[in-house]
């Protein structure tokens, strides 16, 4: 669902590659996500944030984990250990989370969603964040 208010910010190839990852994911809504996460983590899932340094600093989710979209591949199997490990990731509208979970899903992770409308969509809806 990302947020249409930012597409004027994005290229049109950037939307093309975001939008074909859309559809080779499963997005989760906030509503849904909150009732989903206890259950998730629970099970030792992991929320991520994939934004960059400078946006998780601004905030971000509680018991989100940063690891950057630079990153994220390099990365991910130090945290998340076997590909069962439930993982939702999120980025500021839902394209880079998009594009994240495709990845994760190419790495053997079974169980990866992303947080529609990312952060922008979140805060909009006044629930929490943790300011560093």
């Amino acid at each position: 669902m990302g947020d249409q208010s930012v597409h004027k910010n994005h290229s049109p190839g950037f939307l093309m590659i975001a939008e074909e990852a859309r559809s080779q994911i499963q997005e989760i809504e906030p509503g849904p996500f909150e009732k989903l996460w206890p259950t998730l983590k629970s099970k030792g899932g992991l929320l991520l944030d994939v934004r960059e340094d400078h946006e998780w600093v601004q905030g971000h989710l509680p018991e989100a984990r940063h690891l950057g979209r630079g990153i994220l591949e390099r990365d991910i199997e130090t945290i998340a250990l076997h590909p069962e490990v439930p993982l939702v990731v999120y980025c500021g509208g839902g394209y880079r989370s998009a594009l994240a979970a495709v990845s994760l899903q190419k790495m053997g992770y079974k169980q990866v969603l992303s947080l529609a409308g990312g952060y922008r969509l979140w805060t909009s809806l006044n629930n929490p964040i943790v300011k560093p």
